[in-house]
C-alpha cells in the first residue's frame, strides 16, 4: 500500500490531462459533424444513404493502425495535403496535440454519426409537418424540434464518442506519436510502463481508466433510465 502511495504521489499526471483535453475536444468536433451527417444520410436515398452510411462508418470497422496509416499519408509533409498545411498555413500535425485530436476525431465520429442517426430515424415526422405549419425554418426545426426530440440517442452517442477518443490508441501512436507532456495518453503510457515491466504502475493507470469508464457507464445508464421512465409515464 505504501508503494503505491509513492507512486500516486510522484506519478506524472500529464497524459490523463492531454487525453481528457483530447477526448473533450474530439467529442465537441464529433458532434456536430455527426449531426450534420446524419441529418443529411437520413434524408438521402436509399443508394446514397448506403454508400455514404458505408463511408463514415468505416474508422469504427477498420484496425485503428489502419486508419493511423491512412491518416499518416494525408497529413505527412511529404505528401500534398500535409505539405500544404506546412508550409502554406504553418500547421504540422504529425507528431503535434493536432494529431491526437485528428486521430480521436477520426476513430470515435462513427459512434457519434450512429447513434445520431439512429435517433433521427425514431423520430415522428409530424413534429417537422407541425413545425413547417407554423411557419419554422428548417433550421429551427432541427435545433428546437429534432434535436430535442433524440436527446437521448444524442446523449448517449456524446458519452460514448468521449469515451472512445479517450482511450485511442493505435491511430494517435501513428500520427501523434508518443512525445511525453505533448502527445503521450493514458492509453500510450500505460503500453510504454509494460514494455518497461513496470506493472504495478501499468495497474494504477488501467485502474484511473477504469474508474472513468465506469462514470461514464453510470452516466449513460442514467440518461437510458430517464428515457424508459419517460416512456412508462406515457
Amino acid at each position: 500500500m505504501d508503494e503505491i502511495l509513492e507512486i500516486l504521489k510522484g506519478l506524472d499526471y500529464s497524459p490523463l490531462f492531454i487525453s481528457l483535453k483530447t477526448g473533450i475536444v474530439a467529442t465537441i468536433i464529433s458532434f456536430f459533424l455527426g449531426l450534420f451527417a446524419a441529418r443529411k444520410v437520413v434524408k438521402a436515398s436509399p443508394k446514397v444513404k448506403a454508400v455514404a452510411d458505408g463511408i463514415l462508418t468505416l474508422p469504427m470497422v477498420l484496425p485503428p493502425t489502419v486508419a493511423g496509416f491512412f491518416l499518416l499519408l494525408i497529413f505527412s509533409k511529404r505528401r500534398p495535403l500535409g505539405e500544404f498545411l506546412f508550409n502554406e498555413m504553418g500547421i504540422k500535425v504529425v507528431q503535434t496535440w493536432l494529431g491526437c485530436i485528428i486521430a480521436a476525431t477520426v476513430i470515435a465520429f462513427p459512434l457519434m454519426y450512429r447513434n445520431a442517426r439512429a435517433a433521427f430515424e425514431q423520430i415522428d415526422v409530424n413534429l417537422i409537418y407541425a413545425g413547417r405549419t407554423l411557419g419554422m425554418s428548417d433550421f429551427k426545426i432541427f435545433w428546437r424540434v429534432v434535436v430535442p426530440s433524440a436527446g437521448p440517442g444524442i446523449a448517449s452517442g456524446t458519452i460514448l464518442t468521449f469515451a472512445r477518443a479517450l482511450g485511442e490508441y493505435g491511430a494517435t501512436s501513428m500520427l501523434a506519436g508518443n512525445i511525453p507532456h505533448k502527445t503521450a495518453t493514458i492509453s500510450q503510457k500505460i503500453a510504454m510502463v509494460i514494455q518497461d515491466g513496470d506493472y504495478l504502475t501499468a495497474g494504477i493507470w488501467v485502474a484511473i481508466v477504469m474508474i472513468i469508464a465506469f462514470i461514464i457507464i453510470v452516466i449513460m445508464n442514467l440518461i437510458s433510465g430517464s428515457k424508459m421512465k419517460n416512456v412508462s409515464r406515457w
